[in-house]
């Protein structure tokens, strides 16, 4: 992890009403860096990375990438400015080839507005990392729930993000997709050396391929660490598997 983080989140907090979904949560990322946001369900993730996203506006609290305040703004503005994200439902647009899916993320990416030539090279890279024929004829019917996840990194990347949040990508997989779909994200960041958040309540295969965890309950950071210390940590273990003499029984 470099001196410099990518992304700094401090103090975030969302408020509902009277209901606090994420409280005072601070955590940093490293260019480079893969970071897995765990928690159970109901634990804040996602409402994290929708602040972060600028899908929500956070209630109070700081978001800076590269040193740059994003706290509150919004999600096409986010994306401009490098980060890209998956949704767990993915909703692509069934009218459209794959390309033209990728093409569409691409005109919404970094750097601007840019020429159709140059959305489609972008598009086109882009299907090929996630591992989708580039066939401007190719479609999504018969897409399953690993292709369809692949897609939706596919549009991600076309927006050439500096920044990677990848939400619940193991969702709906069977064993073998979800270490395929594992091993892509360490490729991507191995490769484009572009960093990930990675949202997930799966833990087994996601340790396996993090650099550092953060642990999420109730809407509070309970740890941060290694993957390894995670696994060794009570406090984790109690929130996924329930007190010890619960697990005894």
């Amino acid at each position: 992890m470099s001196a410099a983080p990518l992304l700094e989140v401090a103090g975030l907090t969302k408020r509902f009403g009277g209901f606090t979904a994420v409280d005072n949560v601070s955590f940093a990322v490293g260019r480079g860096e893969i970071l897995g946001l765990l928690g159970p369900n109901g634990s804040g993730k996602s409402t994290s990375f929708n602040c972060i996203a600028g899908m929500l506006k956070p209630s109070s609290g700081s978001v800076r990438l590269a040193g740059e305040e994003i706290g509150g703004l919004t999600a096409d503005e986010t994306c401009r400015r490098g980060i890209g994200r998956t949704f767990q439902i993915p909703r692509p647009f069934r009218g459209l080839s794959l390309l033209e899916n990728a093409v569409l993320a691409a005109h919404y990416g970094a750097g601007g507005h840019i020429s159709r030539d140059e959305a489609e090279t972008r598009a086109r890279d882009a299907l090929r990392l996630a591992q989708l024929p580039d066939d401007p004829h190719a479609t999504t019917q018969g897409l399953g729930a690993a292709g369809l996840k692949k897609l939706e990194l596919a549009r991600a990347l076309a927006t050439q993000p500096r920044l990677l949040l990848a939400d619940e990508s193991l969702g709906g997989l069977d064993t073998a997709e979800m270490h395929q779909a594992a091993a892509m994200l360490k490729r991507i960041r191995d490769e484009r050396g572009i960093t990930i958040v990675w949202v997930e309540h799966i833990m087994g295969v996601l340790l396996s391929v993090v650099d550092r965890v953060v642990v999420l309950d109730h809407g509070a950071v309970i740890f941060q660490g290694t993957p390894e210390a995670a696994q060794a940590d009570e406090r984790v273990a109690e929130v996924y598997l329930g007190p010890p003499e619960s697990r005894a029984a």
